[in-house]
């Protein structure tokens, strides 16, 4: 049977205990994250947070821009700027693929 990288799950599996351990910080910064919008965790049907493999990367970028002197206003606007990047680099690669372009 081949074994399966939980790193690599877009499922959410990760307690948010556990997300804390990961990213190096509390549960209470977890959950001031979330009410801002900035993370997403899945629920249980009982409530309980659970973290994607995606969660975490996302929570580790956070946690990096906030040691590099950025507040919550400023992270949520870089977490928004590198995902319209992200969209925008995918459009001309797109675009470039549908004209014949070679990739840049």
């Amino acid at each position: 049977m081949e074994s399966i990288d939980p790193l690599t799950e877009s499922r959410a599996l990760f307690a948010i205990s556990v997300a804390a351990d990961l990213v190096g910080t509390g549960v209470q910064n977890l959950r001031a994250y979330e009410r801002r919008g900035l993370v997403e965790p899945q629920r249980t049907p009982g409530g309980t947070r659970l973290y994607a493999p995606a969660d975490i990367d996302r929570l580790r970028r956070i946690t990096e821009l906030l040691g590099a002197g950025h507040n919550l206003a400023g992270v949520e606007s870089v977490l928004a700027l590198e995902r319209e990047n992200a969209l925008l680099r995918a459009e001309i690669r797109q675009l470039r693929e549908q004209a014949g372009d070679a990739p840049v």
